[in-house]
């Protein structure tokens, strides 16, 4: 993963510094093209990363069905909401919440909902996702670059609210500790196993803690 441009700037900053610069790009998600617009300043800017390709992929190939306890699902670190839209389109039944702490990349994804007739979408920052919201489904491209603390922090919090039956899918380069974390994860009590392994990128699997 990238973080940061030549300005110093990060894709995790509230407030990102670098000047807007828009581009788009077009992916394929389960009901057809999803078209995203992104910006400087936020997470894989002009195209589809190596990472969230994987995710997207395996959203794509799920079975709707699979997902059926209770729950809305939560895409973490949405950036300009390729993971999001992708869930919304495959679950168009669903509650789909984005969040990230960048409020440029909170702007796109719900932008970018509306141009791809989304209305599932509820994009926003992290303290705006209700306290007793549940999930049924977690994916996330994590932003591994905010440190190893603020990361298990962040997975702490959100993992915690996985509905019973619930699962989360994570992709992580395997350069960038997906081993590691894996073991961190279980060693918390939640049961984590790696689903594929394919262009240097591990796809976990994560179901919450028993009891």
């Amino acid at each position: 993963m990238g973080g940061t441009d030549p300005t110093g700037s990060h894709y995790f900053d509230a407030e990102p510094a670098v000047p807007s610069r828009p581009a788009s790009y077009v992916f394929r998600g389960a009901a057809g093209d999803i078209t995203v617009s992104s910006d400087t300043g936020v997470f894989s800017h002009g195209a589809l990363d190596k990472a969230t390709a994987i995710l997207v992929e395996r959203i794509n190939g799920l079975d709707p069905q699979e997902i059926d306890g209770p729950g809305d699902i939560l895409d973490i670190g949405c950036g300009a909401g390729p993971v999001a839209l992708a869930l919304a389109a495959r679950f168009p039944g669903r509650r789909v919440w984005a969040v990230d702490t960048n409020t440029r990349a909170v702007e796109l994804c719900a932008a970018n909902a509306v141009a791809n007739g989304l209305p599932n979408v509820t994009a926003c920052l992290p303290t705006e996702c209700p306290d007793g919201t549940v999930f049924a489904l977690v994916c996330s491209n994590p932003p591994v670059r905010i440190g190893k603390d603020a990361l298990h922090s962040l997975l702490l919090h959100w993992l915690s609210r996985l509905a019973p039956g619930g699962r989360a899918l994570l992709v992580v380069g395997r350069h960038l500790g997906s081993d590691s974390l894996q073991k961190w994860l279980v060693d918390r009590g939640l049961p984590t196993s790696r689903l594929s392994s394919a262009k240097g990128f591990r796809l976990l699997e994560v179901r919450p803690a028993a009891g």
